[in-house]
């Protein structure tokens, strides 16, 4: 424990010098973090979903460098400091698990999170998704917005369910397209089925972020296999037919998972 102190105390040190001495440091403000502190998660959201602990360490760093920042900055307006940021979380996580530091029973983690969210509105946000942050990546805001809803009772009962949701909105959103839809209606038709596609995610224990992040990464492996073996023998892409492409795409999804992609 007195290690972790320490090095959280030399952290706490070397902000304090580096905010009264380096001209940048001290330039920073709450908004001019802001989009770096954005650019940090998401290389931190990098870092787990590839599995780098390394890459993981660090970027846990870089944040809690930004946690410790906006505290200074806090402290200098005397609106608080890191010790108030600190007790708030602590205050904060002992009134949610009443089922640890009270007399509630709470066995699974579905039970956990109901009582999470019934303690939330006994507070001071009253409406239910009054906790889930405008600014949030539509996909995460769906999944947050129905697991919120799911911890009040409005859900599904059985993925069978949301699949025949989901097969409902792709039939109208084909038959917007096939009538000619205007692109506001096909573009409506096209979020519902996104919506539910997500929520039939949640049913089967897939987080969609995640699942749609790492196609990503797939997809860019093996375009950027195709591009360099196009390159290899001389031939230029944008003269390819597909038929000449798939060669290469498909080889690259046989060397998935070794080490020559």
């Amino acid at each position: 424990m007195d290690e972790r102190l320490n090095a959280f105390g030399k952290l706490l040190s070397i902000m304090d010098e580096l905010r009264a001495k380096c001209p940048w440091d001290k330039k920073q403000t709450l908004e001019s973090l802001r989009h770096l502190t954005i650019e940090e998660t998401y290389e931190l959201a990098d870092a787990i979903l590839d599995q780098n602990m390394e890459e993981i360490k660090g970027e846990l760093g870089d944040l809690m460098l930004h946690i410790v920042f906006y505290s200074k900055i806090g402290s200098e307006k005397k609106a608080f400091d890191i010790k108030d940021v600190i007790d708030g979380i602590n205050k904060k996580l002992i009134s949610r698990h009443p089922h640890i530091y009270g007399d509630v029973k709470a066995v699974t983690a579905d039970e956990v999170k109901d009582n999470w969210e019934k303690i939330k509105l006994r507070g001071n946000k009253k409406r239910v998704l009054s906790g889930v942050p405008k600014s949030l990546p539509a996909m995460i805001k769906a999944y947050r917005i129905q697991d919120k809803v799911k911890g009040v009772g409005f859900d599904w009962e059985r993925p069978e369910q949301v699949w025949e949701k989901v097969q409902e909105e792709l039939e109208e959103l084909k038959a917007e397209v096939e009538n000619g839809a205007c692109k506001r209606t096909t573009e409506a038709e096209f979020g519902d089925l996104l919506f539910a596609l997500i929520n039939y995610a949640r049913f089967i224990g897939v987080n969609p972020e995640n699942a749609l992040e790492r196609t990503n990464k797939k997809f860019v492996k093996r375009f950027e296999h195709l591009e360099e073996q196009a390159r290899k023998t001389g031939k230029d892409m944008k003269k390819m037919n597909l038929a000449e492409m798939d060669v290469f795409w498909n080889e690259a999804k046989k060397l998935e998972g070794s080490d020559d992609l």
